[in-house]
């Protein structure tokens, strides 16, 4: 699952002592596992690889640079869903043809930098090249990127995302793939798109994307949206479109709980079957090779960190039992946003207090049940309700596992607390991948009001 493990008591990640780090580093800190990552990538690398897909990380999940070059360095593309996130992928040296824009609100700034022309003060402006492939969300987009191709005289691909209305049985706000999403065109419509704009001399209406949703735990939700793609495919392509991208997204579960999670293979057993023959009747067929791609981002990432926080007070209101962190809502959103569900214990605990596994009953003696909570104004600032603990004094250092993903990337400034820092072990070696905000770093962009002319 991890590389994350108690040692004589000790939380420790691969060979570094996350105490004594957190004693260094301060907290709240995000602590990510350099071997998690590869472990993760590899393994869904070695589970698809029938269909040798490219495997493009998606951005949002988790986008220090330092997380995002190990996985370039692998081989991984990147999904990208902003220009900010196209930049980071360009400054890590992730080639132009490795990466894909999707998001429905694409801008045109944005779109003009994904065809090889950003702005001059993009930190990685070297870049002249177009991007691998647009995820096209609507005709309006389609519109916008082909006429700004077509002025910037550069030639780009599209894939049009289609909504193939599965649910992929999970939370309301991250399920993407139901009729009543913004994301992507009806299925049935899209015979009429591709009527309408195949054939464009700037912007190649090349491929059918589709996503689901995150986390999806079943393969079952993708069988069958991909039975519904390949349905469309077979009618776009008996009407003379070409498809060369099928881009079946990504989705796929992480171990929040142990065991919580279907390996990579399970879903692999499941897709690999629908598209290999396919796959290779097409290239005996006519010596053309469709490429597959994939979008993972909490599968690879969400393990593979965790989240350190210090024990502030420890506070008895009524019934409940508050332990009081340096760490909440404006660190990791998760719980107060999605419900969500991370395993919290201490980093330093006595022998019977090792979790054998990672669950909300973990099965030790001598546990209590708290509400770990952070320092934000809000009644809904929590990290985890009514979790059964070991004794915590003020003070002790606490470990939130699974919040590699969507857990700094989503981290605010509410309140005005700085952001935390993060730190990258591979090894035996601790490297600080972000500075822990300072306060002079909270009111920066502040501190030089202008006039603007005119107003």
């Amino acid at each position: 699952m991890d590389h994350f493990a108690y040692r004589d008591g000790r939380l420790c990640c691969e060979d570094v002592d996350l105490t004594g780090l957190a004693a260094r580093v301060k907290t709240p800190t995000y602590v990510y596992s350099a071997a998690t990552l590869r472990l993760h990538y590899q393994r869904l690398h070695q589970a698809f690889s029938t269909l040798d897909p490219l495997i493009c990380f998606s951005v949002k999940s988790c986008s220090n640079l330092s997380v995002l070059r190990t996985l370039g360095g692998l081989g991984a593309g990147m999904d990208v869903v902003s220009g900010g996130e196209l930049a980071r992928a360009r400054l890590v040296g992730v080639p132009p043809q490795r990466i894909v824009f999707a998001g429905v609100g694409k801008s045109e700034s944005e779109i003009i930098a994904a065809l090889g022309r950003p702005e001059d003060d993009e930190p990685a402006a070297g870049f002249r090249e177009p991007i691998a492939l647009f995820n096209v969300e609507s005709e309006g987009e389609f519109q916008l990127i082909s006429t700004i191709a077509e002025n910037l005289r550069i030639k780009a691909r599209a894939a049009l995302r289609v909504n193939p209305d599965v649910d992929p049985v999970t939370h309301s706000y991250t399920t993407t793939g139901k009729a009543e999403t913004k994301f992507g065109v009806d299925i049935a419509r899209a015979r009429d798109f591709f009527k309408s704009y195949d054939g464009h001399p700037w912007l190649k209406l090349c491929g059918v994307h589709v996503h689901l949703g995150s986390p999806v735990s079943s393969p079952q939700p993708y069988v069958e949206a991909i039975g519904k793609v390949l349905s469309l495919i077979d009618a776009l392509e008996a009407v003379g479109h070409r498809i060369e991208v099928i881009n079946i997204g990504g989705g796929f579960g992480a171990d929040y709980t142990s065991g919580q999670a279907l390996p990579a293979q399970a879903y692999a057993d499941a897709i690999v079957p629908l598209l290999a023959d396919r796959l290779e009747r097409k290239w005996t067929a006519t010596g053309r090779r469709t490429q597959v791609v994939l979008e993972p981002g909490r599968t690879i990432a969400a393990n593979a960190g965790v989240l350190l926080t210090r024990v502030q007070y420890v506070k008895t209101s009524g019934s409940k039992k508050f332990l009081i962190c340096d760490a909440g809502m404006h660190t990791l959103v998760r719980p107060a946003l999605y419900q969500a569900f991370h395993f919290i214990w201490p980093t330093s605990v006595a022998p019977q207090h090792v979790p054998a596994e990672r669950t909300a009953k973990p099965g030790v003696p001598g546990l209590e049940a708290c509400d770990v909570v952070g320092p934000i104004c809000e009644t809904g600032d929590f990290l985890a309700r009514g979790r059964d603990l070991p004794p915590v004094a003020p003070g002790d250092l606490l470990c939130v596992f699974g919040a590699g993903a969507y857990g700094m990337s989503m981290a605010s400034r509410y309140n005005s607390h700085p952001l935390p820092a993060e730190v990258l072990i591979d090894g035996t070696r601790a490297k600080i991948v972000r500075a822990r905000e300072t306060y002079a770093d909270l009111v920066a962009h502040e501190l030089n009001a202008q006039d603007i002319a005119g107003s």
